[in-house]
């Protein structure tokens, strides 16, 4: 009987234990996900503006960078600088986080 008492408890720590973890990995990836879309916000607005521009003014990317040229420059770029953040972001705070608990449980 008193085993089954002693794993109960076990398991209600590994519960909640899991339980704060899962919060904790939840954040760190909400805060990649906000740092990500931000990084990929302030990407566009500087590759479309040089992108657009040139594709305008200069005679050879008038001539050879069409409409879905440029939108697949602006994306790409976008899309890399969201990912980039987004996984540095997620693994600083995660290594951030781990630094804590390894203060906490010492």
């Amino acid at each position: 009987m008193a085993k089954n008492v002693a794993q109960s408890t076990l398991e209600k720590n590994s519960l909640a234990s899991l339980d704060q973890k899962m919060a904790m990995a939840k954040r760190c990836s909400h805060e990649g996900v906000v740092a990500g879309a931000k990084a990929a916000v302030v990407a566009s607005i500087a590759t479309a503006i040089p992108t657009l521009a040139s594709a305008r003014m200069l005679p050879w990317a008038r001539a050879n960078i069409n409409h879905s040229a440029q939108a697949l420059i602006i994306s790409t770029v976008a899309g890399a600088a969201y990912f980039i953040v987004a996984d540095k972001t997620v693994l600083a705070t995660a290594r951030r986080n781990s630094f804590k608990n390894s203060k906490i449980e010492a």
